[in-house]
């Protein structure tokens, strides 16, 4: 059945249209930097842990001596 509710939907101002297409579009872009810049992170990572696995240990430095204080 048709009544006034279905028949007339109410539509948003232009300008709330228009903000509402745009947060869209801005939340859109930015979601899909975060993907881009997570699949990038976890790659480099990936790669630095290979090159860490693959290098040798690298010897421990030896420790600086404790140093006396200077007589006045």
């Amino acid at each position: 059945m048709v009544t006034k509710d279905t028949l007339f939907r109410p539509k948003g101002t232009s300008a709330e249209t228009k903000a509402a297409t745009t947060d869209k579009a801005f939340r859109d872009i930015v979601a899909t930097e975060a993907k881009l810049r997570d699949a990038k992170s976890a790659r480099l990572r990936q790669a630095r842990l290979e090159r860490e696995a693959q290098q040798p240990p690298a010897p421990e430095k030896p420790k600086a001596r404790a140093r006396k204080p200077k007589a006045k």
